[in-house]
This record gives structure tokens, C-alpha cells and sequence, in this order.
């Protein structure tokens, strides 16, 4: 019966990898053949597709040639009939029992090796993200306010002053090292956005949904979480070997382009979209930040939006005690 249940479960898992095979390759699902895919990972994608294929099929023949072997051999004992492998015994009939053997052996060896290969190969793919999305799940923001921006309390503190003089000013230290805002570099990311990198499924379900990405901007949400991965792993491949204070003089800002980072639209779509909440947004909000405050790079209409903000307290260029001008006609 355990025989017979798993032999169903090799069976629907070869079948799925066969229709994800059919969808990549054949049909071309427009979120699986994206440019974002292009290279190694549409090859790492397809390569884990027929490792699991190769896996079952595996498994399949090998009982199959057991139960032909099963009182033809001293080695092999009943076990009863198992109804998938089954189905492949006549396959097998004609074959003497020395070449049925060789079969069932060489069928074992190459489940048992293949899922071993697998095993080392899948902190290398994205397959890695079968183990990391239950964590990733059980630390998403299930507060109902996703995408919501978090204030920074030195920016905060500096509206309030603005708005109130009178509130007292912060004392501050001038020997502290110079504040430093958003994120140029992955170390400067919270734990969960690099968790969210190693979670990516790379199924483009946000990329898919992304509006920017619709109208043929250049912002796609799923390349995010790939770069920011890839990043990860350049860093940590030069601090193994240069040293922890190593600097390569690149930053993610070379792997995520100022034209992708603006064309978002904060519209959380993409959040809302991901099956293992993960949050692009995050990561493209604090790149923004550093770019806007840290390096004073963002276009003019903001700008004239910033100035409008400090002078007036709001993005209409005009004072404060005439927005209200325009009741006076009703």
C-alpha cells in the first residue's frame, strides 16, 4: 500500500514536470519565456525539470523489473502487485533475468545517486527556494498594510522641526559617523529582503501583474529579486577570496538600473502577487531612498515636487493659507 501511494505520487510529479517541460519550451508561457530567463536560469530551470523526471522514471522501472524478478530470483521476495509500475512490466518481458537484474540495479543506483547530485546542486539553482519559502511564508507581513513605506525617524524627526521650530532641537554627535540612507549595497538590505531573494520561485506571477512591465518599461519585479541574489553571491564569493573588507567598487545599483528603479509605480501589485510573499517593492523603495538622499539623484519634476514639500508643506507650489482660495466661488 506505502509502495502503491508513493509510486502515485512519482507518478503525478513526473507528469507536472512534463506539463512545466510542454509550458517553457513548447508553448511558451510569456511569463516563463520573459527576457528575465534568458541563459542560465531557463537551463537551471529545465535541467531541475528532467533531473525529477529522470528521478521517478527511475523509480518505476525499477519496480517493475522487481516484480519480474520476484520468484525468479532468490534475491527478490514477493511483495505484491504495484499498480503504475504495473503497467510497465510488458516492457520488460522478453528480457532474461540477468539483464533484468542489471535493469533493476542500474535503476536504483541512479535514483539513489541522482537524488545525492540533486541534493549538492540545489543550493546552487533556484530550486533552493523549495526549502527557504516556508520560512520566507511564515515571516511575510500579514498585517494588511504591504507595500506601506516605513518612516525613517531622522527624517521624521527633521519634518517635525520644520513644521514645529518651536519643539526642541536633537543634540547630536558630531564625532558619529556620517548617517548614511536607503540601500546602495545588499548589506544594506534587512535580512528578509535577502531572504526573499533565495525564496524567489522565479515564477513571474509579479512581473506578470507589474503595470510598469505591461507598458513595456524596463522595471521588471522578478529580475529584482534575481539581481539582488546575484549580488549576494558575488559579494560573498570575493569576501572568500579577499577578506571581509574587500571592495570590489561595485554596488547593487550596478546590477539594478535608475531607469527600472523609477519606472515603479509603488502600486503593490507585485507583493500582492508573489504565492511566497516576498516584497520587491522593499528592495526598490530603499534603493530609491539612497539614490534621492544619499546621492541627490532623482528627476527635475520631483525635485520641484521636494521643493514644494519644504516650502509649502504640500506638492502644490503655493502657500499654505491658499489652498482654500478656491471655496470662496462655491
Amino acid at each position: 500500500m506505502a509502495i502503491n501511494f508513493f509510486e502515485f505520487l512519482a507518478v503525478a510529479v513526473l507528469l507536472s514536470c512534463v506539463i512545466f517541460l510542454v509550458r517553457r519550451n513548447i508553448l511558451k508561457v510569456p511569463r516563463l519565456a520573459h527576457a528575465d530567463l534568458h541563459g542560465f536560469p531557463a537551463r537551471d530551470a529545465n535541467r531541475i525539470l528532467w533531473i525529477e523526471i529522470t528521478l521517478m522514471a527511475a523509480v518505476l522501472i525499477m519496480n517493475a523489473t522487481d516484480q519480474l524478478l520476484q520468484g525468479s530470483s532468490e534475491h527478490y521476495h514477493q511483495t505484491g502487485h504495484f499498480f503504475f509500475s504495473g503497467l510497465l512490466m510488458p516492457l520488460f518481458s522478453g528480457f532474461s533475468v540477468t539483464s533484468l537484474e542489471i535493469i533493476e540495479r542500474l535503476a536504483w543506483w541512479a535514483h539513489i545517486l541522482g537524488i545525492f547530485a540533486f541534493l549538492n546542486y540545489l543550493p546552487y539553482s533556484k530550486h533552493l527556494h523549495i526549502i527557504l519559502a516556508f520560512p520566507n511564508s511564515y515571516f511575510g507581513d500579514l498585517s494588511g498594510t504591504k507595500g506601506q513605506m516605513k518612516n525613517m525617524p531622522r527624517i521624521t524627526q527633521e519634518i517635525k522641526l520644520m513644521l514645529d521650530p518651536s519643539l526642541p532641537m536633537p543634540e547630536t554627535d558630531p564625532n558619529a559617523p556620517l548617517e548614511h540612507f536607503g540601500a546602495k549595497d545588499v548589506e544594506d538590505l534587512s535580512w528578509k529582503n535577502l531572504l526573499d531573494a533565495y525564496s524567489c520561485t522565479e515564477c513571474g506571477r509579479c512581473t506578470a501583474a507589474c503595470p510598469a512591465n505591461q507598458t513595456g518599461k524596463l522595471l521588471s519585479p522578478r529580475k529584482i529579486m534575481m539581481a539582488t541574489r546575484d549580488r549576494m553571491e558575488e559579494k560573498g564569493n570575493n569576501r572568500k577570496l579577499h577578506g571581509n573588507d574587500h571592495d570590489d567598487g561595485k554596488s547593487l545599483h550596478d546590477y539594478i538600473s535608475i531607469e527600472e528603479l523609477r519606472a515603479c509605480t509603488t502600486c503593490n501589485a507585485c507583493v500582492e502577487e508573489c504565492p511566497v510573499s516576498i516584497n520587491p517593492l522593499s528592495i526598490i523603495m530603499e534603493m530609491r531612498r539612497h539614490l534621492i538622499l544619499d546621492e541627490s539623484k532623482s528627476p527635475e519634476e520631483w525635485n520641484l515636487m521636494f521643493g514644494n514639500i519644504e516650502t509649502n508643506g504640500a506638492v502644490w507650489k503655493m502657500p499654505a493659507e491658499n489652498r482654500a482660495n478656491w471655496t470662496t466661488e462655491l
